[in-house]
């Protein structure tokens, strides 16, 4: 029976095989967390494209609007809201969404302004924009609000003046 027993150690054919095998599925399963770990980094990568995108949308919606002085005349708002991008005047590349809201219950020089509520009138306005993702290749796009408020001081009359 020791003879038979040292045969069967002996023989060891097959073993490679085996040890190969065993082998070629980690190297396999290695692989497949190599691949699954870098789509899902170009897939946060895309996403962090998309929302860098949908942030300098918004932003440059507030800076053309910022730009156009004509922007924060209350006569030519409805209901206290106006959306600049009717006016020709004001391009609109980013395709964002922007509005206004004046507020006429504020009242008075802002904190920290420095300038004397007695020289001027201070009218405040509530901008809001909405900017997209221009470029996504998904149906499903980055979107970024954001608010910006904005006071204009408005020259008084002194007096003789």
């Amino acid at each position: 029976m020791a003879t038979s027993t040292k045969k069967i150690w002996k023989d060891q054919s097959g073993a490679a095989l085996v040890i190969a095998l065993l082998m070629m599925i980690a190297l396999t399963l290695v692989a497949m967390g190599a691949i699954f770990t870098s789509t899902f980094e170009v897939q946060m990568s895309g996403n962090k494209r998309g929302s860098t995108d949908a942030f300098y949308a918004a932003e440059s919606g507030l800076q053309v609007a910022v730009a156009n002085m004509n922007n924060f005349n209350p006569a030519s708002y409805v209901d206290n809201r106006y959306n600049p991008f009717t006016d020709p005047s004001n391009p609109n590349p980013t395709h964002a969404t922007v509005s206004i809201d004046y507020l006429p219950n504020q009242h008075g020089a802002p904190r920290g302004l420095g300038v004397s509520a007695t020289n001027f009138d201070f009218m405040y306005f509530n901008m809001q924009s909405i900017g997209q993702d221009q470029t996504a290749s998904t149906p499903v796009r980055s979107t970024t609000t954001l608010e910006q408020k904005v006071v204009r001081l408005v020259p008084t009359l002194q007096g003789g003046y």
